[in-house]
């Protein structure tokens, strides 16, 4: 079966721009995974994505898995409720350009509805914008969250290209 999909990439160009969201509460932690942990991209990217159709790694042997997080551009946060996992985000830089890309980005099911999205995606952004970055885009689809492009346009990214794709599923 063939559905029909929009995709929708986003950029913010300046910190200026950002509409920055408060953090859901004092327990709330964000750290990098430092040292990488190829497992905890691993179970994020399965959890979060199940419902969203996120099925290009699903195939990856943790060999592939390991080389994706030590990736000097790749690095990897998560968002902690105590010590009761969130959510999390990847991003991978273009130092030559100064830019970022978010490339994956979620909230697990239990912390939908508490603010948690807003709060991560906006130090996301300041991150990036805090490391010399000049650009964060990031791209959606309309089998994402419903909230997803709604959470991105309120913390100020801007729509620079938009496109529907035909895709085939089992």
């Amino acid at each position: 079966m063939i559905i029909d999909v929009d995709r929708s990439f986003l950029e913010i160009n300046s910190i200026k721009n950002l509409k920055r969201s408060n953090n859901p509460g004092p327990n709330f932690k964000i750290s990098e995974v430092n040292p990488p942990d190829f497992q905890l991209n691993k179970f994020f990217y399965k959890q979060i994505g199940k419902k969203h159709r996120w099925v290009d790694r699903l195939v990856w042997e943790d060999k592939k898995w390991i080389e994706f997080v030590e990736n000097p551009r790749v690095k990897t946060f998560i968002l902690k409720d105590n010590n009761n996992l969130a959510g999390y985000y990847e991003t991978i830089r273009d130092v030559d350009k100064d830019q970022s890309e978010i490339a994956y980005f979620g909230i697990l099911e239990e912390y939908f509805g508490k603010k948690c999205g807003g709060y991560l995606l906006s130090e996301a952004i300041n991150q990036l914008f805090q490391e010399g970055m000049s650009r964060v885009w990031l791209h959606t689809c309309s089998l994402d969250h419903k909230n997803a492009i709604k959470n991105y346009l309120a913390r100020g990214m801007k729509i620079f290209k938009s496109e529907k794709i035909n895709l085939e599923i089992n």
